[in-house]
């Protein structure tokens, strides 16, 4: 009897050793909440994540997807930071030129961007402004003279999709009419090719790395007005910067100061993240799986066949991005608040 009390006891402490030793992310599932519709270059990377991150996390978990739309992705920013469990389970990827809201007081806002659990960046984001080729508007400043404002669809108030047209229309003089409320790049560039809109702002990665954009640039069906990275794109070397129209037009500091704010998030790019919170054994099996999988060769193979331009950034350098964009001027912030409302 007494053996079999010992046999039975070391065969429990080995269970549980076995147990103390298992990965926590052995036999679990994590979702990842994409803020916009499916199709777009968010969305398309979100799901090139799920299906190769977890080879790179010991226990191989298993990645879905799922598309929570709304507000420009700020419905999935509040879900995430303010619902979401900090287990590591529940991830997100969302429009990161949301921190502007933050920081000019939206009141729609229920996060601290600057307090999620950052993981990593896939791709950086140049912005682009295109229009309808058949519009008579061939170039940027051709739109001070619009008889009747084009109307530019967006997403939420205060996204890129939303300010940085905005921005152009006060440096610039343009005449837009800002059309809001589309729940993401599809259904944006779905009304444009029914005729609602006729221009949108969004990122040279997504016009040439989704449908309809590649089509577009193919067909010419628009046109693409100005860029906003600091140099010509490869694939629009004949498109002048938004810095070029400004030399040019000798557009004053303080809007030059709001366009440096404006295109920060584009060097966030598509931030991976998690809620507050997420224990820090965790967040660096993340933070390193993450990093791992985008130097794996087949997967940027991959990424480049669907038209993205990866280009990896770790979750401690968006950490320190994050940082560095919170130190804006008050001032500052009260000039910027016009271009991010009605």
């Amino acid at each position: 009897m007494k053996t079999l009390w010992v046999a039975l006891l070391a065969c429990l402490l080995w269970n549980s050793d076995l147990a103390a030793q298992s990965p926590f992310y052995q036999g679990q599932t994590v979702t990842i909440r994409v803020g916009f519709t499916a199709g777009g270059a968010f969305d398309v990377w979100a799901r090139l994540i799920a299906q190769n991150l977890g080879k790179y996390i010991a226990g191989n978990p298993s990645f879905v997807v799922q598309n929570m739309t709304g507000g420009g992705s700020m419905i999935a920013a509040n879900y995430i930071y303010g619902v979401a469990k900090p287990d590591g389970l529940t991830l997100g990827v969302v429009s990161p030129g949301l921190y502007i809201q933050q920081l000019s007081g939206q009141k729609e806002i229920k996060f601290d961007w600057f307090k999620y659990s950052w993981i990593g960046s896939p791709e950086k984001t140049d912005r682009i402004f295109y229009i309808r080729a058949d519009t008579p508007y061939k170039t940027l400043l051709d739109l001070r003279d619009a008889a009747e404002p084009p109307k530019c669809g967006a997403t939420g108030l205060g996204t890129a999709a939303y300010y940085f047209p905005r921005l152009l229309q006060e440096a610039f003089g343009l005449k837009l009419a800002m059309v809001p409320g589309y729940k993401g790049a599809a259904d944006a560039n779905l009304a444009i090719e029914r005729g609602e809109v006729q221009c949108w702002c969004g990122s040279v990665q997504a016009y040439f790395g989704s449908e309809p954009g590649r089509t577009w640039a193919k067909t010419g069906f628009v046109r693409v007005l100005t860029q906003g990275g600091q140099t010509r794109h490869p694939n629009l070397r004949n498109i002048p910067t938004v810095w070029e129209y400004m030399d040019k037009q000798k557009v004053g500091e303080l809007h030059r100061r709001i366009a440096k704010i404006f295109v920060l998030p584009d060097e966030m790019g598509r931030p991976f993240f998690g809620p507050p919170g997420i224990p820090a054994d965790r967040l660096k099996t993340l933070r390193d799986g993450f990093a791992k999988m985008m130097k794996d060769p087949d997967v940027i193979a991959d990424a480049k066949s669907k038209g993205l331009e990866p280009s990896l950034m770790t979750g401690e350098e968006v950490e320190a991005l994050g940082r560095e964009i919170g130190t804006v001027p008050p001032d500052l912030l009260e000039r910027m608040k016009p271009l991010l409302e009605k």
